[in-house]
């Protein structure tokens, strides 16, 4: 998997989290309506899980990268 993630640069996965993360801009994202249905114990619907899932995914992915590469630690391999 770090092959992978070393082909993908940041600011790439940080646009795809930015573009999926706030998309549809307009009424509400879909992602901010996920979560808050997550938080009210609403999110039964297979549609809205994979909903979640698919919009959290360059985050997630982005996390992963971040996490892997250990920019804060001196010796990281």
């Amino acid at each position: 998997m770090r092959p992978f993630l070393a082909k993908i640069s940041y600011p790439v996965l940080i646009l795809l989290t930015l573009l999926l993360g706030l998309s549809p801009f307009v009424p509400e994202p879909h992602l901010m309506e996920k979560l808050r249905m997550l938080r009210e114990g609403s999110l039964s619907r297979p549609l809205d899980i994979f909903d979640l899932f698919f919009h959290s995914l360059p985050a997630m992915v982005l996390g992963i990268k971040f996490g892997l590469e250990r920019p804060w630690r001196k010796n990281a391999k």
